[in-house]
């Protein structure tokens, strides 16, 4: 008898119309062949789940397995798979001899196509020796058959028999060799040299030593199994490396793009020299560029970069060859293609990398291709990153780049702005020419955004006189007439003319109307004439930033004002010139306090708020007051650039320690594990990939270790101690599943019959399968094992009863108590850019929001706390949230093992009465949504007050 039992799906069965017995008999036995199929597909299902219905048996060998139907036979090789073989003793059954009765006929059937079917079967019964042994010399003799559709699965059959039952085929591995050295399909070869490869390495070793010089004339396939023989081969110390490494130097040329990746990647992991590092980087570049499938692509850029962080500067001169990658559309291959190239850039190619960013950044703008805007964002935040790092080509790449300030993508031209202010900070001597070209580019601005990044960097940087007089008449281009509210009255009184300066004229018309009461009414239509002049005066063409204040934008209004009085501010400390510096003065105060007023007037969109419109009062006041207060003037003219300044070295410093953390990995050792010396172990290529290892970890066979402590934590209790059955289950989260552990304990002296464990779900969980029914002894015990699917991350409870029949039959019932299901063993922390966090928080829809009730009195350890609740990280920088203040706001960020994104913001402030404020919490499904807002309040409540 088999030691286990093979596992198989569990299929659905739809048992609303489940046959009887007899009558699936009856169908077997008088129906016709499409009536015996389906007979038989029906029967094969219910055995699988669990109904094998012996009685059948007889009448299947007796009706079904003489026929020719070749259906019927491929249908009925997976009954024989699937039905029970042995009786309760363990023995093979006496129907059974008829089957290998029939398999031997099969096997020596004149169809190729039943013969090798049949040999594919015998895969299938592999750990039946009883069945298997008659049938060995046939196998055999298959191996000689003319076709070689039934020699290769001939071979596959002697394989896994002698796999199983060495000594079923003891010279196996020499029947082999003969086979393969007298083949000439390329499958049958194939297929001999993994057998042998598997049972018999040095004889695989021979035959490939045997026909090295052939390997590029071989099949795909053979030549892919040779590269997985030479990898297992090397794992121990073979005399054979150096061929192994020409030959994988040979299939680098393969015309299989499968082939050349496996033969690249078993390179690196054969030697370290340069050459061969290079040879088999050069080849992921050509797959790269020649493979259709964007998955494809991404996966040999992934083996690229690891290649790049294992070997450094040898790959420095493929930098240029990568970059051809970009001609792909997919912008996951791009974006990761010029992750590499920047990494991989230095001071010896980074000019022929910006030139080229450079020429595909003109391309985006010439010809509208597809995702043009996002590949144009990605290429100026390249141009960016390298300018920065190599500032021998920042004053080549600034200039160029300013032209896509005015770029309809608004986030292309914030990311120009973003670098232009970084360089015009880092590199002085490029604040001349920069300011110069930024003047001259206000005009083509279009966003408020770019305008407000502008006009900064122009109130920080510009210095001298003439430049500030320069700077002073391209805003007042952009900004139009002064004063704008009087302009814009003038026009609204030009566009009406002298004869309509009267009040709204009403116009009339005599159509008559009846009332709901049945009598006549006459109809007046009013028609507006102010209004309609007023909106065409709205409407009129005019200069971007006056547009833009206009429309209501009034924080750009408040950048122009704090900008004006740097620029005023700085002209009076350099010149001595009075009549000039209070003319500007003069020009400046007219200029903001037009902006105040044509906020409150009609003209306007929106009213001007309260905030813009105290800021630049707050200007005004400082112009007002130029000499009497020194600290506003330090205020405005160093605090802020200092201020900026210091932030670089911030962020300059905090990619300093990511880099450093990613270089230097630390590794944990515990007491008891085994010492390596690696001093006395020659290192003479990469890591070998170990594709068994691998798969037993992205399986999770490999060992795992439990904490004891953690597991009694997630048993949940679910009757009492006084009732006649006590049920707990233990509650274990794997993957998108969870597993429950059912342990029932019988405290009666009596019986319990039929016993049933009936579970139910709420929420997003959906039973797999129901335990089956039981029969507990008095004072036994039981273990029930359930599997629950989970779909999305939203809380879910698990309910049910366990029902049995007591004494007289009566039917008995025991409530469980429910099982909450923890969401956050789904959701793990993430990091997101700003940028991406906005984009979010707009799109999502769905809210909640928890108002904030605590015991705690410091607004980080509350941060902390609701961290630690939600296991969501925070995305606001510690520098921003450091200092001393009683108001706190963070963002924070996590994402489900589903895919879901989960967004909140804390704000909150301290008072007299303690912490006051609320979380907010969005996301794209209601489920997340909820469950985290249920998962605060519910912390809050268990929070203890600080010590």
């Amino acid at each position: 008898m088999a030691a286990e039992a093979p596992c198989y799906t569990v299929v659905f069965e739809d048992t609303t119309e489940s046959p009887s017995t007899q009558e699936l008999r009856a169908s077997l036995e008088k129906g016709t062949d499409e009536e015996r199929l389906d007979t038989l597909r029906r029967i094969i299902v219910s055995t699988i789940n669990g109904n094998p219905q012996p009685t059948l048996l007889m009448p299947i060998i007796q009706y079904i397995m003489p026929s020719k139907n070749k259906q019927l036979k491929k249908l009925l090789h997976f009954y024989w798979e699937v039905c029970p073989k042995y009786d309760e003793n363990g023995k093979l059954k006496q129907e059974m001899i008829l089957v290998v009765n029939a398999i031997r006929n099969d096997l020596q059937h004149p169809n190729e196509y039943i013969r090798g079917a049949t040999l594919r079967f015998l895969q299938k019964i592999s750990k039946d020796a009883e069945l298997l042994e008659p049938l060995i010399p046939i196998c055999r003799s298959c191996l000689e058959h003319r076709h070689s559709y039934v020699r290769k699965n001939a071979v596959f059959a002697v394989y896994t028999i002698y796999r199983e039952y060495e000594h079923l085929i003891p010279d196996a591995p020499e029947l082999m060799q003969t086979f393969i050295a007298a083949e000439s399909d390329a499958t049958c070869k194939r297929n001999a040299f993994v057998f042998l490869a598997h049972c018999a390495m040095p004889k695989a070793v021979e035959w490939l030593i045997s026909v090295y010089d052939q390997l590029t004339s071989l099949d795909e396939l053979l030549q892919m199994s040779i590269i997985e023989v030479i990898r297992l081969d090397c794992k121990n110390d073979t005399t054979h490396r150096p061929r192994y490494i020409r030959c994988m130097f040979e299939l680098l040329n393969s015309s299989s793009h499968a082939v050349k990746y496996e033969a690249a990647t078993t390179l690196t992991t054969l030697t370290q020299n340069p050459a061969a590092v290079k040879a088999a980087a050069s080849c992921f570049v050509n797959l790269v560029i020649k493979e259709s499938d964007n998955n494809v692509k991404l996966i040999v850029l992934d083996r690229m970069d690891t290649l790049r962080s294992k070997h450094g500067h040898i790959l420095d001169g493929l930098t240029m060859d990568i970059l051809q990658v970009l001609s792909s559309a997919d912008m996951e291959v791009r974006r990761k293609a010029i992750s590499i190239v920047l990494s991989m850039t230095s001071s010896r190619n980074v000019e022929e990398v910006v030139l080229f960013l450079k020429k595909q950044l003109q391309r985006t703008q010439e010809r509208e291709f597809e995702k043009a805007p996002e590949y144009r964002q990605l290429l100026i935040q390249s141009i960016h990153v390298l300018a920065v790092k190599f500032s021998e080509v920042a004053a080549s790449v600034v200039h160029a780049l300013m032209e896509f300030l005015g770029d309809s993508n608004n986030p292309s031209a914030l990311d120009v702005v973003a670098f232009v202010r970084e360089v015009v900070e880092k590199f002085p001597h490029l604040r001349q020419s920069i300011c110069d070209k930024l003047t001259q580019t206000l005009t083509e601005i279009k966003s408020g955004k770019a305008f407000r990044g502008v006009l900064w960097i122009l109130g920080e940087y510009v210095e001298g006189l003439s430049d500030i007089q320069a700077t002073f008449q391209d805003i007042r281009k952009v900004l139009g007439e002064i004063p704008i509210l009087a302009s814009e009255q003038r026009l609204l009184d030009e566009a009406g003319g002298e004869e309509d300066k009267k009040e709204d004229k009403v116009e009339g018309s005599g159509r008559p109307k009846v009332l709901a009461d049945g009598t006549y009414a006459t109809e007046t239509a009013y028609t507006s004439t102010n209004s309609a002049r007023l909106e065409a005066v709205k409407a009129a063409s005019k200069p971007p930033l006056r547009a833009l204040i206009l429309g209501g934008d009034f924080f750009t209004g408040s950048v122009l004002a704090s900008a004006l009085t740097k620029l005023v501010l700085r002209f009076d400390d350099l010149t001595n010139d009075r009549p000039k510096a209070n003319a500007l003065r003069a020009e400046s105060m007219l200029i903001m306090t037009s902006i105040i007023r044509v906020g409150q007037s009609k003209f306007v969109t929106v009213p001007i708020d309260e905030d813009s419109n105290e800021r630049i009062l707050n200007c005004i006041q400082t112009l007002s007051e130029l000499q009497e207060k020194s600290i506003v003037h330090d205020i405005f003219l160093k605090d802020t650039k200092a201020a900026y300044s210091k932030m670089l070295v911030a962020q300059e410093k905090k990619a300093a320690e990511k880099k450093e953390s990613e270089s230097t990995k630390e590794h944990v050792v515990q007491v008891d594990d085994l010492l390596t010396f690696r001093q006395f172990s020659k290192k003479s290529a990469d890591d070998p990939i170990d594709y068994v290892e691998d798969l037993g970890k992205a399986t999770g066979t490999a060992e795992v270790r439990e904490d004891f402590i953690s597991n009694l934590s997630r048993i949940s209790q679910l009757t009492g101690f006084s009732d006649p059955i006590y049920a707990e289950a233990y509650v274990k989260m794997h993957g998108f599943d969870i597993m429950l552990d059912v342990l029932l304990v019988n405290q009666t002296s009596n019986t319990l019959q039929n016993l049933c464990l009936d579970f139910a779900t709420l929420g997003d969980l959906k039973l797999v399968e129901r335990p089956a029914v039981y029969t507990i002894a008095p004072h036994g015990f039981q273990s029930i094992k359930a599997t629950i699917k989970v779909s999305s991350t939203e809380t879910g409870v698990i309910f049910g009863s366990i029902l049995w029949e007591g004494p007289a039959l009566a039917e008995c019932c025991v409530i469980l108590n429910d099982i909450h299901i923890d969401i956050m063993d789904y959701i793990k922390p993430a990091y997101c850019s700003e940028t991406q966090f906005r984009s979010m928080w707009t799109e999502f829809e769905w809210e909640n929001r928890v108002n904030v009730s605590t015991n705690m009195t410091d607004p980080r350890d509350y941060l902390k706390h609701v961290m630690k609740s939600t296991n969501m990280s925070c995305l606001t920088p510690e520098g921003a949230m450091s200092g001393d203040c009683d108001f706190l706001s963070a963002n924070m960020y996590a994402r489900s093992l589903f895919g879901e994104d989960a967004l909140a913001n804390l704000s909150i402030e301290k008072t007299e009465a303690g912490i006051v404020g609320h979380v907010r919490i969005r996301s794209k499904t209601q489920g997340i949504a909820l469950s985290l807002g249920d998962r605060i309040t519910m912390s809050q409540k268990d929070s203890k007050p600080s010590i």
